[in-house]
Order: C-alpha cells, then sequence, then structure tokens
C-alpha cells in the first residue's frame, strides 16, 4: 500500500485554539494508528514554524485527504494547509517498517 508524507501548516494566531482541540485531535490520530493507518506523527519543534508532518499508508491520495478532513483541527479550521505527497521509502534504519 502507498505511503505518504503529509504536512499540516497551522496559522500562527491560533495556538491557544489549537491546544484546547489538541486531546481530540491527538485521540483521533491515535485512532489511525490502532488501525495500522497512520505511521508516525509529531509537531515541528519549538522555534520552527507552526505545522507538524504525519507520515501515513493509504490506497490513494484521495482517500487520505477525504478521512484527513475528519481530523478536529481541521474540522475546527485549525489548519492552514494540507500537502500529501506519495513517498517512495528506498533506505533508511525504518525502511523494512513501510
Amino acid at each position: 500500500m502507498p505511503v505518504f508524507a503529509v504536512t499540516y501548516a497551522y496559522p500562527d494566531d491560533t495556538a491557544d485554539a489549537r491546544a484546547a482541540v489538541r486531546p481530540t485531535h491527538r485521540e483521533f490520530l491515535r485512532g489511525l494508528a490502532d488501525e495500522g493507518v497512520l505511521l508516525v506523527s509529531g509537531p515541528y519543534a519549538q522555534g520552527e514554524a507552526a505545522g507538524a508532518l504525519l507520515i501515513f499508508r493509504s490506497s490513494t491520495k484521495d482517500e487520505l485527504l477525504a478521512l484527513l478532513k475528519q481530523d478536529p483541527f481541521q474540522v475546527e479550521g485549525l489548519v492552514s494547509e494540507v500537502v500529501a505527497t506519495e513517498w517512495d521509502v528506498v533506505t533508511g534504519s525504518l525502511a523494512p517498517h513501510f
């Protein structure tokens, strides 16, 4: 099944709103991880642009983007940009897991 690298960008003025919604956002992502759809995710470190990197398995990009519209961060309008790119994992210590 294809692997996709997804980036989220967050508007700068949404930090408080994201903090309030974060528990349900993470619960949503944990459910996807439990299903084997989400492989790994996390926000960018302090001092970086507000956003996150998420790695998924999905049959198609369109299917994945439709699923991510259910993410509480997106439902609440806290994501300004979503970019999904199909990723061919070739080498590295994590490659066998993909």
